[in-house]
């Protein structure tokens, strides 16, 4: 008897075994379906040749749903894109500087509250108090390097980094700390020289020995135009219709807000070692992922070298990167423990962050609100509005469409619909744009954007009389 129930057993272990419990199959399932889905974005991604190729990682807790390149890693050695494909990440170096910097305030070597002039002293201020804080989250005012024409002769030559301080450093403030939010990669510049002077090691051993050693990320390095290393996908910028050699950039000068170069699996490795607790304490690591406020209490979306945001109704913590050659998108969603990392070979046409979005949408379903129609006035918005941006003057053209709703184009681009969301709030995408009444009259527009905060000033139209903000 016992023999026939242990025979019985066995049969049932090994049907389990071939055919998974409901709960494994659901999860095959979710796998393909995701796959397929990535797939098909992917292959319109390289569609028509607008990008050399890509890698996508989905990773949802412990369970790897796609991790996989596409398209070519190389075009002229015809090489497909290797899944440990390595890219440059631009911007995402950004939260590698600030989880640097909250570690070394951990250590008690620096404080966010702390002068710049503590450590950079001969640093022209113009006047102003600023602190680390106001660098990590875009509110220092300091001009942004990547923005001036002068820097693009700068950039392709091997130079000392002060050669570069004291380019941006003599440029006026655009406003002063904490007044306003503008992207700035000369903040981020300037941390990466503060590391090195309080930890004595250069930023790229730092990064290397604190950060990628800890978080387990072997193909990660700071970027190199000499140094031969393995999978390495070039560069490519989409230009008149055709893919080309990606133009040519000294890594003395992304630096500390732009020079690392990463892998998808190992980004993967990298959110869940920050966002564990494998890098931070968990007072250091909800500093953070906290944003920052202006002077007048303004909570901003940018933290400290991410943004936490939401991304189809869902909280996100995320970043992008932009430099020649490569598009990058990384994304974390906290109470799905999803990591979603799209990385693209190609300065150009396709968004990775849109594919991000895509693929956010697929796994956790769309929770944004709905659009509400509007019923106002839109005579009251129609206008032009002006106002600091980031390296000239943010001009915006509020038009009428013909639907009762409001246009809005930005500088020389192409107008996009706004979405209604209530009061004299309207949407982009990702920015906000809340318009403010004095003596009834639209005067103005808080502009909110992922990184940028701005007041844009109405002009009055010709016939109407202007009101005093």
């Amino acid at each position: 008897m016992r023999t026939h129930h242990a025979i019985v057993l066995a049969a049932a272990l090994l049907l389990l075994a071939v055919i998974g419990t409901p709960r494994v199959q659901a999860q095959t399932r979710d796998r393909a379906r995701v796959a397929a889905a990535v797939d098909s974005l992917a292959a319109d991604a390289l569609k028509g040749g607008q990008a050399a190729g890509l890698t996508v990682a989905v990773v949802r807790g412990r369970d790897t749903l796609v991790l996989k390149g596409y398209g070519k890693a190389d075009l002229e050695l015809d090489v497909p894109t290797p899944e440990r494909a390595v890219y440059e990440i631009g911007s995402v170096t950004k939260q590698f500087t600030a989880t640097a910097i909250m570690q070394l305030q951990e250590q008690g070597k620096l404080s966010l509250d702390d002068e710049l002039t503590k450590y950079l002293p001969s640093y022209p201020l113009q006047g102003h108090r600023l602190t680390l804080r106001r660098l990590l989250d875009h509110t220092s005012g300091i001009a942004g390097y990547t923005e001036l024409p002068e820097f693009e002769p700068m950039s392709v030559r091997t130079l000392p980094r002060d050669s570069l301080v004291a380019l941006f450093a003599a440029k006026p403030f655009a406003f002063a700390p904490g007044e306003a939010q503008s992207y700035s990669n000369s903040a981020y510049f300037l941390l990466g020289l503060i590391i090195e002077k309080v930890s004595g090691l250069p930023y790229e051993k730092y990064v290397q020995q604190n950060l990628f050693a800890r978080a387990g990320m072997p193909d990660s390095r700071y970027c190199s135009n000499s140094a031969v290393v393995a999978r390495r996908a070039h560069g490519y910028d989409f230009d008149a219709g055709q893919l080309k050699l990606a133009g040519y950039i000294d890594f003395t000068w992304p630096y500390s807000a732009g020079s690392l170069c990463s892998t998808a699996g190992d980004l993967v490795a990298w959110n869940r070692a920050l966002h564990s607790g494998g890098l931070l304490s968990s007072a250091a690591y909800r500093e953070l992922i906290t944003p920052g406020t202006l002077n007048d209490g303004t909570r901003l979306r940018y933290a400290k070298g991410i943004v936490v945001d939401s991304m189809a109704g869902h909280r996100a913590i995320s970043h992008g990167g932009g430099i020649p050659g490569f598009l990058t998108s990384l994304v974390y969603f906290p109470d799905d423990t999803l990591t979603v990392v799209v990385l693209v070979n190609t300065m150009g046409p396709i968004n990775p962050g849109r594919i991000a979005y895509s693929i956010a949408l697929l796994v956790l379903g769309d929770r944004s609100p709905q659009a509400m129609a509007f019923r106002g006035r839109t005579a009251d918005y129609v206008g032009e509005y002006r106002g600091v941006g980031r390296g000239s003057e943010m001009v915006l053209k509020v038009a009428a469409d013909t639907a009762n709703g409001l246009t809005l184009a930005e500088g020389d681009e192409p107008a996009r619909r706004l979405a209604y969301s209530g009061g004299e709030t309207f949407m982009d995408a990702r920015s906000r744009y809340i318009f403010v009444r004095d003596a009834g009259h639209v005067t103005k527009v808080r502009v909110e954007q992922v990184a940028g905060y701005t007041v844009a000033i109405r002009r009055p139209l010709v016939g109407e009389r202007p009101v005093t903000p």
